[in-house]
Parts: structure tokens; C-alpha cells; sequence
């Protein structure tokens, strides 16, 4: 990924950590590995783990533990109501944004 595409996922990975929720519980390993799949494959493990942290001190998702055949139990991730509101305010603020920019690419009409 070059340094554009890295500091624009910066601005919008935490919707897309939401988004993912939005469909499924996850633990930060699962998520990760998703991205990485999708394309996203220089996104490092701990970068998420550091988000997960975030969103959950902010209230946007219930943690569970889950126990684990390996190691310590997970914390398992899913999104809540407040988490359902910041993730529409996100997708209205991502359409705007996009259609913004297809104007501006288009030439400005």
C-alpha cells in the first residue's frame, strides 16, 4: 500500500471495523485476517487491536470473552446501538464525500 492509501484508510478504518461488526461478532485476529483478504494487506494486527480499544473505551461495541482453545479467553466484538448511530453518520458522511469527489473528478459539474 503506498502513503496515500495509508492515510486515507487512517480516516476511515474505524467505520470499516464497524461496517464488518455491523454483519458479525469478531474477535481482532478475524477482522484483521478479513482485510487482508479484501486487498488491505499491509494493515498490521496491531493496528486493529489499537482501534478495537478505541471504539470499546468509546462505547460503540459490547465485548464478550470468549474462552479459547489457545491461550487466554478473546475478547469478542460486536457493535452496538450507539455503535449502529456512529456508523450511519459514517456512511452518510462517506457518500457525501464520494459524491463530492466524483463531481470533482467529472470536472466540477
Amino acid at each position: 500500500m503506498g502513503k496515500q492509501m495509508t492515510e486515507m484508510l487512517k480516516g476511515t478504518l474505524e467505520g470499516i471495523v464497524l461496517a464488518i461488526l455491523s454483519g458479525r461478532s469478531a474477535y481482532g485476529y478475524e477482522i484483521t485476517a478479513w482485510l487482508r483478504d479484501q486487498g488491505f494487506s499491509d494493515i498490521a494486527e496491531g493496528t486493529i487491536y489499537a482501534l478495537l480499544v478505541r471504539i470499546e473505551q468509546r462505547g460503540l461495541v459490547d465485548v464478550k470473552r470468549v474462552p479459547s482453545e489457545k491461550g487466554p479467553p478473546r475478547k469478542v466484538y460486536s457493535i452496538n446501538a450507539q455503535g449502529r448511530e456512529y456508523l450511519e453518520e459514517f456512511w452518510r458522511t462517506w457518500s457525501f464525500l464520494a459524491e463530492r469527489l466524483e463531481q470533482l473528478r467529472e470536472g466540477g459539474r
